[in-house]
């Protein structure tokens, strides 16, 4: 069958309509409309429709992007059954296998092989037979962060001290149990400072925000009350997020690497996210043609 169009950008049910009441879903749809009209503007034939929308023929458009496909996560085996389908049709932009590789936090390992300095951590695979209290005598940890190694949205993620460590401990043995977890000692700058998340299109940094916990909590994402600002990155900043793209198994044509500040005083990569990852496109609109181009280079 013939192509009929260059580009499909993928979103969830939740965000195909705009709103007028819910800014969050406001946001979401006006950012993917901002690469909807970097793409048209190029000449590219693009439409937008919910992953699991089961109608569409995947061999009609030459590629895929993946933007706010936001429910994979909780739909994670239909969603990876997809995947494996949809990457035989046409050309996914993260590619199958950078997904694959990004959606499990063993990644920070060959990234850390590649030269690149990510938060301190410790990994606990599954079934492995030991103690938060052991882990936490062994590398002399007073404050830590546990959190599964595949995750989203801060799922199972929890701050430990020697305080509360008994009353995590029958909830971690049964985790480890399923599934492999991560350890980190507890980093003070990410709750002073914030975490900065750095967008990089084509390998080239474009733009940064500053997102920071609300008081009380340790955690920056939105959906718990975290707030962003625009953050103007330093040369060594930009280099580095530059430099942890440059380490991926592959270029991806779209990444956010969040850094912040290690307890040494370091830049240090917390997370690279390569999936679906909040681009805030809203915050500098160049942004959405630099990836238009980029993947307009991939099809040509």
């Amino acid at each position: 069958m013939n192509t009929l169009y260059d580009v499909v950008i993928l979103t969830d049910n939740r965000y195909l309509n705009d709103s007028k009441t819910d800014t969050y879903k406001h946001n979401v749809y006006y950012e993917d409309r901002l690469v909807y009209h970097a793409l048209e503007q190029l000449g590219l034939k693009t439409l937008r429709l919910a992953w699991d929308d089961m109608f569409f023929d995947w061999s009609t458009t030459k590629a895929v992007l993946f933007r706010t496909t936001w429910d994979y996560f909780d739909r994670f085996d239909e969603f990876s059954v997809w995947l494996e389908k949809v990457t035989k049709q046409t050309t996914l932009l993260n590619s199958e296998a950078i997904i694959r590789w990004n959606i499990d936090k063993h990644y920070l390992l060959d990234l850390q092989n590649n030269g690149i300095h990510i938060a301190e951590s410790h990994f606990i695979e599954q079934g492995a037979q030991v103690s938060l209290t052991q882990l936490h005598d062994i590398f002399n940890w007073k404050e830590t962060v546990l959190k599964p190694c595949v995750s989203g949205a801060a799922r199972h993620t929890y701050k430990l001290n020697r305080a509360n460590l008994a009353e995590h401990e029958s909830l971690f043995q049964e985790l480890i149990k399923n599934e492999a977890m991560m350890l980190q000692p507890f980093q003070y700058n990410i709750v002073s400072k914030g975490e900065v998340s750095m967008m990089v299109f084509n390998g080239t940094f474009t733009h940064a925000i500053l997102k920071k916990a609300k008081d009380g909590d340790f955690r920056v994402q939105d959906d718990f009350g975290g707030s962003i600002e625009d953050y103007t990155a330093s040369s060594e900043e930009i280099a580095f997020a530059e430099a942890c793209v440059r380490a991926c198994l592959e270029q991806p044509i779209y990444a956010r690497v969040d850094i912040f500040e290690d307890n040494q005083g370091r830049i240090a990569l917390s997370e690279l996210e390569l999936i679906e990852p909040e681009l805030w496109f809203r915050r500098h609109k160049p942004s959405a043609m630099m990836l238009a181009k980029g993947i307009k280079e991939k099809l040509d």
